[in-house]
């Protein structure tokens, strides 16, 4: 719990510096970068995740990686703060936080889609219209994840609302208006 309200301020004070220098997007595809680094290096994460390593030799790793990423100079004094300060573990909910303030700031939404086969550009343009006027949003960008296992159609989740849309789920629906008959 105190790991997710640290992260939320990082992300607030983040958020903040960079829409006085309007820089909101370039921050945050370079902390979903950030992110990605971290968890796909366990020696890189591993080694911020000790406490007896310096926090300068932290901080020196972390403007080194920042250099060698070409992030903002934002970005990479944030990570160096971070860094200096042992809350590299916090990247992964500063960045989550983050993306929620930036939403909100543009009124964007996000939806999870979950479909049988890929859904083609014109199939994800009027989902993501369609969506848009069912939730109240300006865009809504959609996280596509195929799954073979399912019959076919697909299931959106965006927030507190799913709607079920898959053959499973009408085959459900079916089958639970025919016993209630």
């Amino acid at each position: 719990m105190k790991h997710r309200r640290a992260a939320a301020s990082y992300a607030k004070a983040l958020f903040a510096i960079a829409k006085e220098r309007n820089q909101t997007e370039i921050v945050s595809r370079e902390l979903g970068d950030m992110v990605a680094t971290l968890e796909s290096d366990l020696k890189l994460r591993d080694f911020f995740a000790r406490p007896w390593i310096p926090a300068t030799a932290h901080r020196a790793v972390a403007a080194e990686i920042a250099l060698r990423s070409e992030l903002s100079t934002l970005t990479s004094d944030f990570l160096v703060l971070l860094a200096e300060r042992g809350r590299t573990d916090y990247l992964k909910a500063i960045d989550e936080k983050y993306e929620k303030l930036l939403d909100a700031d543009l009124g964007r939404g996000r939806a999870h889609v979950r479909t049988a086969v890929p859904l083609t550009d014109a199939q994800r343009g009027t989902l993501s219209s369609k969506l848009a006027q069912a939730l109240g949003d300006r865009q809504v960008v959609l996280t596509e994840v195929v799954d073979p296992a399912m019959l076919g159609g697909f299931i959106v989740e965006s927030g507190n609302v799913v709607l079920d849309g898959s053959l499973e789920g009408q085959l459900e629906r079916m089958r639970q208006r025919l016993a209630s008959d």
